[in-house]
Formats: C-alpha cells, structure tokens, sequence
C-alpha cells in the first residue's frame, strides 16, 4: 500500500468517521452481502445456466438413439381381402453417430466454453460491483450519522446563542436586529438538521437493500490494500485484471468460434447409423386361402453410411455466415469499449482518491483555522469589536469545514475501494472473506462439462438471498436539546 492509503486509515480511525467499538465491521457488511444479496445469487444461478451450453453443445457430436413403438387397430378392413390383419404392434428404432459436420460441432463447442470462462469474469463483475456498492453504503451510513451528529451539534450551539442574544437584547446590549439573525440561524440549521436526518434513513434503507440487514453502529473501515502508486500501475493491472474487460475478450473470442461453426451449414455432413425393426400381427392375421400360414413377427435392421450434402437452401447458409460476421464486429467493437471503460474509470478513481486525499488535507487545516477563528470572533464580540452576526457566520464555516471534511473522508475510502475494483482486485478472495466456503463456479462448471446421462437430474433451486419485508423503517434519532435541564 502507498503512503497515502495509509492516511487514509489514520484519519478515518481518528475522526468523526470512526464508530463506537462493539459494532458491525465491514467485513461483516460484505460477507452478508456475499451470501445473501439476491443479485448476486442470481448472477450464480445465471452462470449455472450458461455452463449448460458446453454439454448442450458436445450432445450434437454424441450418438443418438431413438426407438418408437407403435400399436395400431384396423378398425376399417378391404371384405375382399384375401389376406388381412386386425391388430399389430411395431417397434422401429434408429441409432446414428456423426462422422463429419465440417465443424461446427467442434467449433461450436469451442465457442460455449469460451462464453462460459466469460461468464466467470461477469460473475466476478457482479461480486465486485455490489461490493463496491456495499462499501459506498457502509461510508454513507457513517458520514451521515456524524453529519447528523454535527448538525445537532450546531442546533444545540445556536440554542443557546439565541438565549444569550435574547438575555443581552432585554437589557440593551444588542438590537432586535441581533435576535432576529440568530432565530433565523437557528431555524437554518434545523432544517439542515433535519435534511441530514433524512440522509441518513436513506442511507440505512440502501444499507438494507444491499447487504439484507439493519446497520447496527459501524466501526471504522479496515485499510484498503494495495493501492497503486500511479495511474499508469494500476491500468497496468486493469487491462490483465478488470473483471469486465476479461468478459469482453471472452465474448469476443466465442463470437470467433460461433463464426467458424456457421461454415458449416453449407458444408457436407456425415454419420453412420443402424435402423433395427420389429412388428408383430399379435395373431391377428386372417385368410381365406386354403393352407396359408401367416408369419406374425418380423425382424429387420439396415446400417450404412449417410452423407448430406446442401445443394440449396433458400440462402440460409450464407445469412447464418453473415450473420455470425456481424456478431463478431460487434463483439470486437464492445471489447474495444471495455478496454477503454477500465481505463477510463481506473484513471478516474485514482484522481477521485488522490484529489480526495488532498481534500482531507486541506479541510483539517480549514476545521483548525475556523476553530482558532470562532474563538477569536467571541472574544473580540465581547469587547465590542464583532458583531452577533461575525459569531454566526464563523460558526457556520466551522460546521461546514468539519461536514466537508467528513464527506472527503468517505470519498477517500470509496474511491480507493472503486480504484481496486477496476483494477479487478476487490472480490471476495482479494479481501479476505473467507470465513466460510467461497462461491466456487468452476467447480460448478466441472459438474456438468462432461455430463452425458440423459436421466441425471438435480433438486429444483430455491431461493438463497434474504427478503428484507421484516426490517423496520429506519429512523435517524437524536438526542433531545436541553436547556436548563429541560428538553427543549
């Protein structure tokens, strides 16, 4: 990690961004989100789907074999027949195997696994994403209760400002003009009090929708690791790593194979195969020729070689090939798009990081100053020199400072997260979730890759993910305002 990412931590650890012990962590946060958060389960299932293609595909070049009972009833009969049967049963059956299909079975195949590894690199799109997702709302939830916090704070001082402006006000000191900027000063900030308020239940709202549970207190956010030094490193490590690029190549490369298969269509194809038959009258064979005797099973079977060859086809070949043409522009195109998206949001989310590094920086030196400033302003307000108003304005900066400094503390820990999932390195895996047994799609994908058996089945899946119907409505509770013992 650089020294920046460092600073990060010490100052999140030191600040209003930093929780009560004894709380929920991060980790917490995103291990629930891992297990139980519907889209990502979702995403499993899609892969799960997406893996079927290859043994849907490798089917084409496997034997077939078919059989097909018949019974039949001759319920209307030639009178003058001189032979004639009532009823029989026949079984005909056909079992072929390919020779040659000018690959595209082959191709074909190729193309299903390569949209399979692609699936992977979405299915870790997905992880990362709502990880990203998840850690946004976990800053959220914290930088908006401390803006709550300081909010109520700054009502709380306001209070008793606009009491001691009243006191100074009945006795002469200040103007009716001083107690009407205070009321107004204090009314603005309980407003924003309340706007903060209902942040922060949205924040705690996304929180539930994401990770399937109410926050609890959230403690301070670990340190993030290996946080690139320069932009030009970590898009180094985005182009071999970044989750949607690797999609994109896969797709690409599929849409290469399913280009080759398309040939295939105006090519030969051959197969060998067996056609065994057996019909039985069941003794129902009648005739009005003196000593016939009637034979009432059959046996027969044929094997041979069967080659097609198109000769014309109403120009499918050629619009399946074009067709297939298109598709592969288009993926090369979209894999271009991708490359440029991971470096574009790669570069971006270094600068967010680094500039909101900077922005910490310079709002600890604006929270100081504005403090050394409000203390000056009501010193100087005693001995006539400031005016209600100076105190007012000083004491909004103050608060401002410390709100701006709070939010750059979260885009500070979201962006270096968001730098590391475009770098491809914010998974479960890359942040140590493993506390239990990790989602695991190759295993998955090795179950069914030489699958064969037509009779294997599985249970039919059910639901993984929480429902959050049950969670209560959030609130943003604050301490009530006192004065002189009362609650105001």
């Amino acid at each position: 990690m650089s020294g920046r990412g460092f600073i990060i931590i010490a100052l999140l650890a030191s600040t209003g961004l930093a929780a009560p012990a004894a709380a929920d962590t991060l980790r917490d946060a995103l291990v629930s989100a891992y297990e139980t958060n519907p889209n990502l389960t979702a995403a499993r299932e899609g892969q799960r789907a997406t893996n079927e293609g290859v043994p849907l595909a490798k089917a084409n070049g496997r034997p077939r074999m078919t059989v097909q009972p018949t019974y039949v009833e001759n319920v209307l009969q030639d009178s003058g027949a001189s032979v004639a049967q009532a009823r029989g049963v026949s079984i005909n059956g056909t079992i072929s195997a390919p020779l040659y299909a000018g690959g595209g079975i082959k191709n074909a195949v190729r193309a299903a696994e390569n949209r399979v590894e692609a699936g992977f690199a979405n299915l870790r799109g997905t992880e990362s994403a709502i990880f990203s997702a998840v850690v946004g709302a976990y800053m959220d939830v914290i930088r908006d209760e401390s803006i709550v916090d300081l909010n109520r704070a700054q009502v709380g001082v306001l209070s008793v400002n606009l009491d001691a402006t009243r006191d100074r006000f009945e006795i002469g000191d200040l103007t009716r003009t001083d107690v009407a900027q205070s009321e107004a000063r204090l009314a603005l900030a309980t407003s924003n009090m309340e706007t903060a308020r209902a942040n922060l239940i949205r924040s705690k709202e996304v929180y539930i929708q994401l990770v399937g549970r109410e926050p609890g207190q959230l403690q301070a956010p670990p340190p993030l690791p290996n946080l690139p030094s320069t932009p030009d490193g970590a898009v180094t490590v985005a182009l071999e790593s970044n989750p949607d690029l690797i999609a994109a190549r896969g797709s690409r490369q599929a849409a290469g194979f399913d280009r080759r298969a398309a040939n295939a269509s105006r090519l030969p194809s051959i197969s060998v195969f067996t056609s065994p038959a057996y019909s039985n009258a069941l003794g129902s064979i009648s005739s009005n020729i003196p000593g016939f005797r009637a034979d009432n099973s059959t046996l027969s079977a044929q094997a041979g070689v069967r080659a097609t060859l198109p000769l014309y086809l109403g120009g499918q070949p050629a619009a399946q090939i074009r067709q297939a043409q298109a598709r592969l522009g288009q993926a090369q195109e979209l894999e271009i798009a991708a490359e440029r998206e991971a470096i574009a949001q790669t570069r971006a989310s270094f600068a967010s990081w680094r500039a909101a590094l900077d922005v910490i920086a310079a709002s600890e030196r604006a929270v100081s100053a504005n403090e050394l400033s409000l203390e000056g302003t009501r010193a100087e307000n005693g001995v006539g020199n400031r005016t209600i108003l100076d105190i007012l304005n000083a004491e909004q900066e103050l608060l401002n400072s410390k709100v701006q400094l709070v939010a750059a503390r979260r885009n500070a820990y979201v962006a270096g997260f968001t730098l590391l999932a475009a770098m491809g390195k914010a998974e479960a895996r890359d942040l140590g979730l493993e506390g239990g047994a990790l989602y695991d799609p190759v295993a998955d994908y090795n179950k069914v890759d030489g699958a064969w058996n037509d009779w294997s089945s599985q249970p039919d899946p059910v639901a993984k993910s929480t429902r959050t119907v049950d969670t209560a409505a959030q609130k943003a509770d604050i301490e009530p305002i006192l004065n002189n013992g009362k609650e105001r």
